[in-house]
């Protein structure tokens, strides 16, 4: 007999409970193993009985589904919660994603449509868990800290990789690249792997991943940071499931002032002696920090799309890139998008920047915003797809590569300072 998937019921309307169990108990692959009238007794109740799936309502009067959700990804990670709501709105679906919840339901929902994302979810993290077996260096969010796999030890290592992701305009599919591409460096290409999100007022890494910054970001570091330590960055770093470890931007816009270029240098070059690759995801806009970010890099990735606007500011970029003293191999320009039908060729961006384009990823909407909706890299999720391979390719391109003159310390302070007054 197959194994069952075990589903605790979460919902403070007796007759709700009743009618799921009552649903669920014809399916021979399903087992109820109890329900909870509140987020206290669900929490309690999924310690003692380890369920693989929760169906947790949204509202409730002690403690909410998404508060609930929260303590159970400390409490009990394997435990994938699906999240149940009369009301459909995407302030929902994002906080709910946010707190852990690996799907969403708008009641009233079918039977078919219950079972399908009971079975949907609890499929997923069982693959999630048997890639933790293989990358041992992983664990669910909220976890214990991992044990170290073989190869993990950079004692006598050199230093990793430093890769920004960059993109002028926004819009552009910056975050989502970082993102798989750092899933794609840790699972495929065996690269121990730290993600660090540097759009630090309005960071997206955490919805992508389901990661709540509250919990832990840089934001926590950034006492230590300003007085020249890094002792507790290991510490704010979450190791999460897809096999990479992750530092998330501030929970608030207003703490990104707080955190200067000095600092940011600071916890790029520790990450950067543990770890073999750190993949930076930056905010769209030239300031100090990102152009910190940028000097310290050994690639840069930037992004641009079949656009006008996405166009013309790469070719200021480069012209400021050029400025800086960046070489060429360290700036890789990646078009998202690439075959896209929008009446311009890549023959017609490489003519109007001047150089060529180095790699391309195809335009996958449906896989794309599928996966970013559920907090799924869609690496892990369609792996077989297309975008997939484009991104693995790209992660064997920059793990394959260095550039030479990266975090070199001879390029003068006075070029930085000719940017701003060249703008």
């Amino acid at each position: 007999m197959a194994d069952q998937i075990r589903v605790l019921i979460v919902d403070d309307i007796p007759e709700t409970r009743d009618h799921l169990a009552k649903l669920l108990g014809f399916e021979g692959d399903i087992d109820v193993v109890g329900a909870a009238a509140s987020g206290r007794e669900a929490i309690e109740l999924a310690t003692t009985l380890t369920p693989d799936v929760v169906l947790m309502d949204i509202n409730m009067p002690d403690m909410d589904g998404i508060a609930a959700t929260e303590h159970l990804a400390s409490a009990v990670p394997t435990a994938a919660v699906v999240m149940m709501s009369v009301q459909g709105e995407a302030d929902y679906l994002r906080r709910s994603m946010l707190a852990g919840a690996r799907e969403f339901l708008v009641k009233p929902f079918s039977s078919d449509e219950l079972t399908s994302s009971i079975r949907q979810v609890y499929t997923r993290e069982r693959e999630k868990q048997s890639r933790i077996a293989v990358q041992p260096g992983a664990t669910a969010p909220g976890g214990s800290t991992p044990t170290r796999a073989v190869g993990d030890d950079r004692e006598n290592a050199e230093p990793g990789r430093i890769v920004a992701v960059f993109g002028p305009k926004g819009g552009v599919g910056r975050t989502t690249l970082a993102v798989n591409l750092a899933v794609a460096a840790a699972t495929e290409l065996g690269q121990k792997t730290c993600l660090v999100d540097a759009s630090f007022q309005f960071g997206d890494v955490g919805v992508l991943l389901n990661l709540n910054p509250k919990n832990k970001s840089i934001a926590d570091l950034i006492p230590e940071l300003e007085a020249g330590e890094v002792d507790s960055l290991d510490t704010f770093i979450i190791n999460h499931s897809a096999g990479i470890r992750v530092l998330l931007a501030p929970p608030s816009p207003e703490m990104a002032e707080l955190i200067t270029p000095a600092a940011v240098k600071r916890m790029l070059e520790s990450l950067r002696g543990s770890h073999d690759l750190v993949v930076v995801d930056c905010m769209s806009s030239f300031n100090d920090t990102t152009l910190a970010i940028l000097d310290l890099a050994d690639t840069v990735l930037t992004m641009l799309s079949l656009e006008i606007t996405s166009i013309k500011n790469i070719r200021l970029f480069l012209e400021v890139a050029q400025q800086l003293g960046y070489g060429a191999d360290k700036i890789r320009l990646v078009l998202n998008r690439a075959d896209s039908s929008l009446g311009i060729r890549v023959a017609d961006v490489e003519h109007s920047i001047g150089r060529r384009v180095d790699h391309t990823i195809v335009s996958d909407g449906r896989s794309v915003v599928y996966a970013l909706n559920r907090g799924v890299p869609f690496f892990l999720s369609n792996r077989e797809a297309q975008v997939s391979q484009d991104v693995l390719r790209l992660a064997s391109a920059v793990v394959g590569t260095r550039t030479a003159d990266a975090g070199d310390p001879s390029r003068k302070a006075t070029q930085k300072k000719s940017l701003f007054a060249w703008r």
